[in-house]
């Protein structure tokens, strides 16, 4: 019986543990996840207005792809999640959006992190927040996993889930463990980073737009504009819209280390360019995505890598696939049967 402790409760680590709980419930003593962040969802991230939390905007992903490619090996992960309620097709207008033949889009009605939630629920697992790993010791045949705070406990197992450059960061006998052409193949993971805007209105607020979401092509900040609740059809006159904006890559890079506060004005002020008529939002979020989007994946994509064996520390997440539904899912299977080897 294993205690296993998984780093990071975004789309890859909440999976992992719903995936063990369901395929190796006998040989778990306590399945635990730790995150960083005060919540739930890492890049599938849904905030909430601090006026009216009932409005809420996806700032992290937008929406599922299912790609032809994946749609048989993967039809089981839709299905529940479509079947729960989860997840519905996407039907409302978006404006450019480039679609691959054979592929099917989908929503969640109650926002991005609720796929997240779904598999945390299913895991059963003990989550903590506000818990930001820093050093991993091996001691005495386990693993000792210091935090921020100070505090630590030992597990049988240990999974990584978090950005592959935050696993580059961390301290202890794990920088001994990462040999120097592994150090190497996972330094050459990249990521995109882009600025994301919540705003977020009383109810009863018209934002008169033809569209629910809009790809932008012709500025040099917004790359994505999104009506939240239209995207997911959930339109109430008791709840206020939300207004989610993407930036493009090169905004992003360009004001990755300004301070929030002073990037949030030069980004309205791009909106307006858009949408002369936006009305002013009862509060906003500002959210900076350092490591948006994968860029250059772990050469192989084989979707996990196997620190050490005995007792296990495996890394995973999106940064060992490809930035989305699917490459999570992949990730997430990839640990698991690894894990299944060293059981």
């Amino acid at each position: 019986m294993a205690r296993v402790l998984i780093v990071g409760a975004g789309l890859t680590g909440s999976l992992c543990a719903a995936l063990l709980r369901r395929e190796l419930p006998q040989r778990l003593s306590r399945l635990v996840l730790w995150d960083k962040a005060r919540g739930a969802g890492g890049r599938m991230a849904t905030s909430r207005g601090a006026q009216d939390p009932k409005c809420t905007a996806d700032l992290g992903a937008q929406y599922v792809t299912r790609g032809p490619e994946h749609a048989e090996a993967h039809q089981r992960f839709y299905e529940d999640l479509l079947s729960h309620g989860v997840l519905k097709p996407l039907t409302a207008p978006v404006d450019g959006m480039m679609m691959k033949e054979g592929a099917e889009n989908f929503v969640t009605p109650q926002g991005i992190s609720s796929i997240v939630k779904h598999y945390l629920k299913e895991s059963g697992a003990d989550i903590f927040y506000d818990h930001r790993v820093t050093q991993i010791y091996l001691k005495n045949g386990k693993w000792e996993v210091c935090t921020n705070t100070g505090s630590s406990d030992k597990f049988d197992i240990v999974i990584l889930t978090m950005p592959v450059p935050q696993i580059l960061q961390l301290q202890g006998d794990i920088v001994n463990l990462i040999n120097k052409s592994q150090r190497q193949q996972l330094e050459s993971v990249s990521y995109s980073s882009r600025y994301a805007l919540g705003l977020f209105y009383e109810a009863g607020t018209q934002i008169d737009v033809p569209w629910a979401a809009q790809y932008i092509s012709n500025n040099p900040c917004i790359r994505f504009i999104s009506i939240d609740n239209k995207k997911r059809n959930i339109e109430s006159p008791e709840i206020g819209p939300s207004v989610v904006v993407h930036t493009s890559v090169s905004f992003g890079t360009e004001y990755l280390e300004w301070d929030k506060e002073k990037v949030q004005p030069l980004i309205l002020d791009q909106i307006k360019e858009i949408i002369p008529d936006l009305p002013k939002p009862a509060s906003i979020k500002c959210q900076k995505w350092r490591y948006s989007q994968v860029t250059k994946a772990f050469p192989g994509s084989a979707g996990q890598i196997t620190l050490h064996a005995k007792p296990f520390l495996v890394c995973g997440g999106d940064g060992f696939t490809h930035s989305n539904f699917d490459g999570c899912i992949d990730s997430a299977l990839s640990v698991l049967e690894a894990l299944k080897s060293g059981f």
